[in-house]
């Protein structure tokens, strides 16, 4: 007998038997299984009261504790269960889990390396191993732990796709797709899978923006489509001045670039009487910026237990009016939750430079500058609201003061990248290359890498370049106030492509370091110049590879140009609208009432923008 079956027969026997432990074990594996989490962990419980020396009733314990989300409790069971049975596997490899779930990387490496050891022949032990070793960013070891566990069982999915993310931040982006798309070959299912292979698509130097798009849709084709019968029809009242319940859908509400784009204009909109605003996060781990965003918002939902269809249940129950979506094809996203159209309006935003590709997402929120004259709408499933800012960016209170520039003294140019290494492919560097060669002296500032210090590969491409590696500086990842006072070093910051930096552009803004970019045909492409433009600096948008040399030799020969710029540009970004978050939260609120009463008269939706001046008088209001 198995669940609901077996259900009467263990409760008569823990009634006939109360002080009978196993009987209490058998109920709340029987619970477990029907998925009456509660009722399983009193029946758990009660074994552990009746014999504390028994460790698969602390284990049992421990598995309801975790899937309830109660980490720390699990934690404490698994511990007691290990000291009763110290060779126990089950119990080494969800310790592993609880414990990477409440942010102790360390601790979880030592429970998977434990669970390897007494079992060398368990896939699932490699694979777990292989999730610690990402998460501590070794992504050379935790590659070598997932094709250990392909070995043993090559048809894991969930092994091929972790082993794409493992090569994908190792920079070897072709092999990335390649397990990605394996791993759909097995489970055309894995959603992640899909979503895993987008981002990464989406560095491609040789995929066009026609092909990006197709396969954005192809991910609607296979998710969204099977679904669509199914969308409710909304009885949201259609009052088109009514206070309306806004709801944003994230993993990164929490110390990430996400959460730092989003906080400014939250702080803001937390102001606004006629909007209130949810949360619905998707993450175990709450740090201190969780808890600042926490105070921003009406009502705050963890959901990272609940499935798609609960999720989408629950937002309408909230009678949620617009939805965020703000991961996109990023980790942690609940796109399948949108694919279930719970909103009447859903929106995306911030996460993720793409469409989502979904028929349910009904408007990407951006700028004028990232979509100039209609550029990029044909990539995109969703209408696109161009506000005077994509959003707002506060720089860090951490942040040192601007120093003079450093080629004034050193006498040569240094430049520096700040990005993420899967963005640093070959050809990135022999445009750099280039650059560093048609100036004999000067240095090259790489930061932001590995803490193994694993930088061989990037040596080794310099060096095909005719770059030697003396003129080179590497810099591992830090902390911000450290981070931010690399900058010091730094002349002109270098992009990345066809995949542009963010984050960093804007620190390097605020640190008085404009950045070179070479302007693409795709959004994540246009990012660099799109920002730029925001402080007028559009002379460091190159058009091509040629253009990019001609700019980086044109400012090294002009360098009172550049020093001018370093000392005024805090002072430029700060009047923009990107350093503004009055004005991105007005245009915002001006946005959300314009897209709701067009749904309140069922009119289709449609682009627009909201200028600076739309929002003049609403701003002024807000600040009496």
């Amino acid at each position: 007998m198995q669940g609901k079956d077996a259900l009467p027969a263990f409760q008569k026997a823990s009634k006939l038997m109360p002080d009978d432990a196993e009987a209490h074990i058998n109920l709340g594996i029987a619970l477990k299984k029907l998925g009456q989490l509660e009722i399983a962990l009193v029946s758990y419980q009660r074994a552990v009261e009746l014999r504390p020396d028994l460790s698969i009733a602390h284990y049992n314990l421990g598995n309801t504790q975790k899937d309830l989300g109660q980490f720390a409790a699990a934690v404490t069971s698994y511990r007691r269960a290990l000291q009763l049975k110290p060779d126990y596997a089950d119990a080494h490899s969800n310790l592993g889990i609880a414990l990477k779930e409440l942010g102790q990387p360390d601790a979880a490496l030592a429970s998977y390396r434990k669970v390897v050891e007494l079992r060398p022949y368990f896939a699932g032990a490699h694979y777990n191993l292989g999730n610690a070793l990402e998460n501590l960013a070794q992504f050379d070891d935790a590659a070598a732990s997932y094709r250990r566990a392909l070995d043993i069982e090559p048809d894991l999915a969930v092994a091929h796709v972790n082993l794409g993310n493992s090569l994908r931040d190792l920079g070897q982006l072709d092999n990335a797709v390649e397990s990605y798309r394996r791993a759909l070959e097995i489970d055309p299912g894995i959603d992640v899978a899909h979503s895993n292979l987008l981002f990464c698509l989406n560095h491609s130097e040789t995929l066009s923006a026609q092909a990006l798009f197709a396969e954005h849709r192809r991910f609607a084709d296979r998710f969204e489509t099977p679904l669509r019968a199914y969308w409710p029809q909304h009885n949201n009242s259609r009052d088109p001045e009514r206070c309306l319940q806004v709801g944003f859908v994230s993993g990164d509400l929490r110390k990430h670039p996400v959460a730092q784009f989003l906080e400014p204009a939250l702080a803001q909109l937390a102001q606004y009487p006629q909007l209130s605003l949810h949360a619905y996060y998707n993450h175990t781990v709450e740090d201190s910026v969780s808890q600042r965003l926490r105070g921003y918002l009406t009502h705050w939902h963890s959901i990272a237990g609940l499935s798609d269809a609960a999720l989408a249940q629950k937002i309408r129950e909230d009678g949620i009016d617009i939805l965020y979506d703000l991961s996109g094809h990023t980790a942690k996203n609940r796109l399948l939750t949108f694919a279930r159209k719970p909103a009447p309006l859903q929106v995306s935003w911030i996460g993720y430079p793409g469409t989502t590709g979904l028929n349910a997402m009904d408007y990407y929120q951006s700028d004028r500058f990232l979509f100039p004259d209609g550029r990029f709408d044909d990539q995109f499933t969703e209408k696109i609201v161009r506000l005077p800012a994509a959003s707002a960016f506060l720089p860090s209170k951490n942040a040192p003061p601007v120093n003079a520039l450093p080629a004034l003294d050193n006498g040569y140019m240094t430049f520096g990248s700040f990005n993420r290494l899967s963005k640093i492919s070959r050809s990135v560097v022999a445009l750099w290359a280039q650059l560093l060669r048609a100036l004999p002296d000067s240095r090259m500032l790489l930061g932001a890498m590995p803490q193994d210090g694993q930088n061989q590969t990037l040596i080794e491409w310099f060096a095909q370049e005719g770059i030697a590696p003396e003129r080179l500086d590497f810099h591992v990842r830090s902390d911000m106030e450290r981070y931010l006072g690399l900058h010091h070093q730094v002349d002109i910051c270098l992009d990345t492509f066809p995949y542009n930096g963010g984050t960093t552009t804007f620190h390097a803004l605020w640190m008085g370091v404009p950045t070179l970019t070479l302007a693409g045909h795709t959004l994540a492409g246009w990012a660099g110049a799109s920002i730029l433009r925001h402080v007028d600096l559009d002379a460091f948008a190159a058009n091509d590879a040629a253009d990019f040399v001609q700019k980086g030799l044109s400012w090294a020969g002009n360098l009172a140009a550049l020093s001018d710029i370093r000392t005024g540009l805090r002072e430029r970004y700060a009047k923009s609208a990107r350093g503004q978050p009055a004005v991105v939260a007005a245009s915002m609120e001006r946005a959300l009432r314009i897209i709701w009463q067009r749904w309140c008269a069922g009119l289709p939706t449609e682009s627009f923008e909201v200028s600076w001046q739309d929002i003049d008088s609403t701003m002024q209001m807000n600040s009496k």
